[in-house]
């Protein structure tokens, strides 16, 4: 029986991960290798290897009503898009409301995690981690859960010629600010996030900035129509019902269309290879303006380097380029790991439901994290803690192994139709159907019929409003009674940062003074029609 878990790291999904233990009735220790919580949200001064990194000015691409735990929502005056030290500010709040600190063991390392010798049918796991002392201990655990994240390891790929490169080649996973590039003409290879981001920065001190792309992007800012978060907008249900009834040709078309009315991305340079709903979008509030201001140019694929100049794909050069700077990813990578749970087709790590390895005679590891959606990262992760939580305790069940693996197979073949990139096939997840296929599992799922029969004006909210993780506790394990009243309140948490200046409410004419004009204008619209009628007889 599951009664100790191995936590390994103390970011928003270790942190999930420990609470949901400890209401499935488990005893976690979580292992930090750093001296504080945070995970990728911790902004360091320093580079640390094997730890993930992000950048001084970087803010969250998902708003905080989306972004939250399920029950404990953000302060109600944080901005609707955070900084990084905010977003850390959040979860020392929510590591101190629910009393989470004493289950983290802070500078220890975990070094390897193998199944138990000669008991692998136990499900029991030996743990072994180093702390700052050097000193190394051993650990039996009856369950692993893998909380360390996705961007430690770049992915720096091998142009021709970048020997012979005499300026300053790095990845993004080592930028700070943009102050080490003034006044110099820097490269910024991949429009990914981080890519758009990074690029937009050093083009305002730079002396030139060129953006490379393989493949281009649509690009979209946070802010939605009427000022909206771009998320609260989009993610609801009655959207997902609309993508599923509506034809995809016809979707793409209505969205290009739409976003390109903005800024044309074929004038601007950005048009992408593929469809809007094809891939991740380009999340940037500021990248149009800087080519609009000649601030920043885009250029074509990288092929290779020429001294101090680059060559691009359609045979363009720019000469004297002092810096390189690759935004080109991660390689998924768990060293402490047994080998032998790469069982994908090509030696990637195959999850069940982007959790579960399948391999294991008993369902007593979980990786969490290690996925792609449109949407919120931390509701996905908190999901799917508590779903593992309910397996490790025996109330959720796993399919047989077969099964898992032709499911596997399965996703990843549906999505490879939009995703050339095999790795990018594998780790793409939609975020409602997601959410709520691991709620089904975990026994949360909202039910809309019975909403719209015991409580329409939640009903309506849930169907029709943003779909925020406060629908997730409404009922079931773990069931949490402010949730209904948070969903109520999700508006004025939105509205709550703007309240700095008071405006006065629009003096407005009551519609009833404009029914003599109505009635004028429609006299004179059937009187034309009429008119025309008879010319035409």
């Amino acid at each position: 029986m599951v009664h100790r878990v191995a936590v390994i790291g103390a970011g928003a999904s270790g942190l999930a991960s420990v609470k949901a233990c400890i209401e499935g009735g488990l005893e976690p220790v979580c292992f930090e290798r750093g001296h504080d919580i945070g995970g990728v949200w911790n902004f360091r001064e320093s580079l640390e290897p094997g730890r993930a990194s992000i950048y001084r000015s970087l803010v969250a691409n998902t708003s905080k009503e989306m972004m939250c735990f399920s029950d404990f929502p953000m302060p109600a005056d944080y901005p609707n898009y955070l900084h990084h030290s905010q977003l850390l500010g959040y979860l020392r709040l929510y590591v101190q409301h629910f009393d989470l600190l004493r289950h983290i063991r802070f500078q220890t390392t975990v070094t390897r995690v193998a199944q138990r010798a000669g008991f692998p049918q136990s499900g029991q796991w030996d743990v072994v981690t180093v702390n700052a002392s050097g000193e190394e201990e051993k650990h039996v655990f009856d369950a692993v859960l893998v909380c360390s994240g996705q961007f430690i390891y770049p992915s720096l790929p091998d142009f021709p010629g970048h020997e012979g490169f005499p300026g300053k080649c790095s990845h993004s996973w080592e930028y700070r600010d943009p102050e080490a590039y003034r006044g110099l003409r820097v490269l910024v290879v991949g429009i990914g996030n981080s890519g758009g981001d990074i690029a937009v920065e050093i083009s305002r001190s730079a002396e030139m900035t060129f953006l490379s792309t393989r493949q281009g992007a649509w690009v979209i800012g946070r802010m939605s129509h009427r000022g909206l978060p771009l998320d609260v907008a989009h993610i609801t249900r009655f959207k997902q019902i609309l993508m599923k009834l509506l034809p995809q040709r016809l979707i793409n078309w209505l969205l290009e269309r739409a976003l390109n009315q903005k800024y044309d991305h074929r004038f601007y340079g950005l048009q992408p290879k593929h469809r809007f709903l094809e891939r991740t979008l380009l999340i940037n509030d500021d990248l149009p303006g800087q080519l609009l201001k000649g601030r920043l140019l885009m250029k074509p694929d990288l092929k290779s380097f020429e001294g101090s100049g680059v060559l691009f794909e359609d045979g363009s050069v720019e000469e004297n380029v002092d810096a390189v700077i690759f935004c080109t990813g991660y390689n998924s990578g768990f060293s402490f790991l047994p080998p032998d749970l790469c069982e994908g087709p090509h030696g990637e790590l195959a999850l069940y439901k982007r959790l579960f390895p399948p391999s294991l005679l008993r369902p007593t590891l979980a990786i969490l994290g290690l996925f792609q959606a449109k949407g919120p990262i931390v509701p996905l992760v908190e999901m799917q803690g508590r779903w593992a939580a309910r397996v490790f305790a025996g109330l959720s069940f796993l399919p047989p192994k077969k099964k898992m693996l032709e499911v596997i197979e399965s996703d990843r073949k549906r999505n490879s139709k939009s995703h050339s990139c095999h790795k990018s096939s594998s780790l793409k997840v939609h975020y409602i159907p997601y959410m709520d296929f691991m709620a089904q599992q975990v026994g949360v799922r909202p039910n809309l019929l019975r909403l719209l029969l015991t409580d329409p004006v939640l009903w309506a909210k849930a169907l029709f409003g943003p779909c925020t993780p406060y629908q997730y506790p409404l009922t079931g394990p773990g069931h949490w009674t402010g949730a209904r009243q948070a969903i109520l309140t999700q508006w004025d948490r939105m509205a709550q940062p703007f309240r700095t200046r008071v405006v006065p409410e629009a003096d407005s004419a009551p519609a009833y003074h404009f029914l003599p004009f109505l009635f004028v204008l429609g006299g004179i619209t059937v009187a034309t029609v009429y008119g025309a009628k008879l010319k035409l007889f």
